[in-house]
Order: C-alpha cells, then sequence, then structure tokens
C-alpha cells in the first residue's frame, strides 16, 4: 500500500468536492440550516397556552381560581365565552388550546365542604403537548385545593399549623430542562450520519455516472488505495462538521459542553466507520447518484427513528427495543448527550463505545469487500 497513491486520489477528492457547487452546499450550508432549524423551532418547552374560560358560576371561588390560572405564565386567557357551543367553535377552529369550564354550583360546594368539578377541555392533537399542558393545570388545581382546605379548617376553629408536604425537585444535568439543550446534541450526530452516508454514496456513484470509475480500476491503484482515498476525505469533512457545529451551539445557544471535546471527536471517528461503510456498500448497488441518495434516505429515516433522537426507545415494543440493539445511531446518540450535558469519560461511554466499534468495523469489512468484488 501506497501513501503517496492515497495521497493523490485524497487531493483529488477534495479538489472534486470544492468545486462542486452542490456539493460545498450539501457540506456548508445544509448543516448550517439543520442547526439553525432545530436550535429556534424544535422546542417543546410550553410558555404560552391560549386559553377560552367559561365562568358559568362567577362566584369568588370561582374567580380565584381562575385568577391562578391567568396570572401564570403558561394560561393566557383569549376569549371569554358563555357557552358549549362556543366552547367547540374555538377548539375546533384552533382559537384556544384549553377551555376552562366551570359550572355554576362551583363556588356554593366549596363552602358546603362538598366536591366540586372543573372541567379543562384541551386540543389532544398533540398528545405530548397535551399532557405537559395538563401537568401546569394539575400544579395550579393542587395549590387551590390545598388553600380551601386550609381556609376550611382555619374557619372551624383549627389553630394549629395546617401539615403540608413541601416537594423539592432537582433535575441532574439539565437543571432548567431546556428542550434546546437535549436536542441540539442529538443534531450533531445525525448531521454526521446524514453528510457521510450521501457524499460517500453519491461521490463513488458519480465516478460511475461520468465515466471514471473504469480509469481508475485500470490504474496502478490497489482496492484498498482507491477506498482509503475515497473515503478519508468525507470522514475529514464530518470531523470538521462537528467541530464547527459544537462550537455554534456552545457559543450562539449557550448549550453547555461539560465533556472533552477530543473525546466527542474521537467517538465520531469510531462512529464514522459505520457511517462510511454503509455509504460504501450504497455506492456498489447503486447505478446513478438519484438511485444513491434514495437509497441513503431509505436507510437514514428508520435508523433516526429508532436511535432515540425524538421517542423514549424504552416507550418503544419489547420487539423493536432488541431491534435497536443493531443502530448504531442508538450508541452515538448516547455518547453525544453524555459528553455535552454529563461531562463523562471514557470510564462511562466504553459500554457504548464498544459496542459501536463492532457494528462499524463488521459493517465496514462486508462494504470493502463488496467494494473490491464490484471493482473486480
Amino acid at each position: 500500500m501506497s501513501l503517496e497513491r492515497i495521497l493523490a486520489i485524497l487531493v483529488k477528492e477534495f479538489k472534486q468536492v470544492f468545486r462542486d457547487p452542490r456539493m460545498k452546499t450539501i457540506i456548508f450550508i445544509t448543516p448550517l440550516v439543520q442547526v439553525l432549524i432545530f436550535g429556534y423551532a424544535a422546542n417543546r418547552d410550553i410558555n404560552y397556552v391560549p386559553t377560552a374560560i367559561l365562568d358559568r358560576d362567577n362566584t369568588v371561588e370561582s374567580r380565584e381560581l381562575l385568577r391562578r390560572f391567568t396570572f401564570s405564565k403558561y394560561f393566557i386567557p383569549e376569549y371569554y365565552i358563555s357557552t358549549e357551543r362556543e366552547q367547540n367553535d374555538v377548539l375546533n377552529k384552533g382559537k384556544a388550546s384549553v377551555v376552562i369550564h366551570i359550572d355554576r354550583g362551583f363556588g356554593r360546594n366549596l363552602e358546603a365542604g362538598k366536591d366540586a368539578a372543573v372541567q379543562f377541555a384541551f386540543d389532544g392533537t398533540d398528545s405530548n403537548t397535551a399532557m405537559i399542558i395538563m401537568g401546569y393545570a394539575n400544579t395550579i388545581v393542587s395549590g387551590f385545593q390545598r388553600d380551601v382546605l386550609k381556609n376550611q379548617a382555619q374557619a372551624k376553629g383549627w389553630t394549629g399549623d395546617f401539615p403540608e408536604v413541601d416537594l423539592h425537585d432537582r433535575a441532574w444535568f439539565n437543571g432548567n430542562l431546556v428542550t434546546r439543550d437535549y436536542y441540539l446534541p442529538g443534531v450533531i450526530a445525525m448531521i454526521v450520519t446524514m453528510m457521510s452516508l450521501l457524499l460517500t454514496s453519491m461521490a463513488i456513484v458519480k465516478e460511475k455516472e461520468i465515466g471514471t470509475m473504469e480509469q481508475l480500476i485500470v490504474s496502478p491503484l490497489r482496492p484498498l488505495e482507491l477506498i482509503l482515498g475515497k473515503l478519508l476525505p468525507f470522514a475529514v469533512i464530518a470531523l470538521v462538521q462537528v467541530a464547527l457545529i459544537t462550537v455554534l451551539g456552545v457559543l450562539w445557544f449557550k448549550v453547555p459542553l461539560r465533556g472533552n471535546l477530543f473525546l466527542l471527536l474521537f467517538s465520531t471517528c469510531i462512529y464514522l466507520f459505520t457511517t462510511l461503510g454503509i455509504g460504501l456498500f450504497i455506492s456498489t448497488i447503486s447505478s446513478t447518484q438519484q438511485e444513491a441518495e434514495m437509497s441513503m434516505f431509505l436507510f437514514y429515516m428508520p435508523t433516526v427513528l429508532l436511535s432515540g433522537f425524538a421517542y423514549p426507545i424504552a416507550c418503544m415494543p419489547k420487539a423493536i427495543q432488541w431491534f435497536t440493539f443493531g443502530n448504531p445511531l442508538r450508541y452515538f446518540m448516547v455518547v453525544t448527550r453524555s459528553i455535552f450535558l454529563k461531562g463523562v469519560g471514557m470510564d462511562v461511554l466504553w459500554r457504548q463505545l464498544v459496542p459501536l466499534f463492532v457494528i462499524g468495523l463488521v459493517v465496514i469489512s462486508l462494504s470493502v469487500f463488496r467494494f473490491r468484488k464490484s471493482l473486480s
């Protein structure tokens, strides 16, 4: 194996990549757009809930409960309605996400020590958002209920302190529970996956389309030298992208980087074994760049869905959970989030890096074998 021949292919690949305007757009613009979109738009923190109020009781008690809702930073009163028909209308047309409906007798029942009902009608189209809103509402109602019980006890002559349970919560690693801090490290894993797959598969197929693959085959290059010369430029590009996205996330979006940057780059190198190998395999079974691009996305989408990026793996069916153990993005997703948010080192991450390395070694070996067979 000659390092000089490998270097010649590597230089040729870099020149070919940066000469193509489409490739430059894919390499530099696409990752930047993805980071900005996820950084600003992919936010599940609920800070504004458009609310409609239907108060048929109109007593001191009902107004006090509504005051607690409207004085919170979440429930913003947009509509004051008077009929159930209007309630259905604001929900159907999406004017309000929540309708707080208090019927007559609410205050009278509380004064009599009886149960009092409040209807909390909400748009359940997005189940995750609905559960978050319900959590906010339950907290407000629980506080109101505690104060009502305290007032009733004092009215009956209770002179002692009213017992309370004071819950002190503490979130580790992401103290403010900021969605952006959770998503952006995963975006790095997704971008590395997509870029390395796309660039590798399309660049090699392009040689077939323009007819230069035959020239490379008859050249003095050995198959292994050709493979290394083809894959190394995209590995370098992927590492540069990781560094740039990390800098953007830390400096612009203020995502904490508590771990070691070099450990992140080292883990990326291990992960690239898999993605570059898969891209190489796709190139051997594709005849055109369009076919390679379609094959890449056919692999990419299930990989992301089963990685734990948006949906917890623990909530998936058992059969699917076992299937995810063969998904390399699953391990790399844990690595990136652990380095950013937890700041852990190799003593913890080796449990993810070892299976990731094994999968990568198997994939790159099969892909190289397939590629060398197609060359012969």
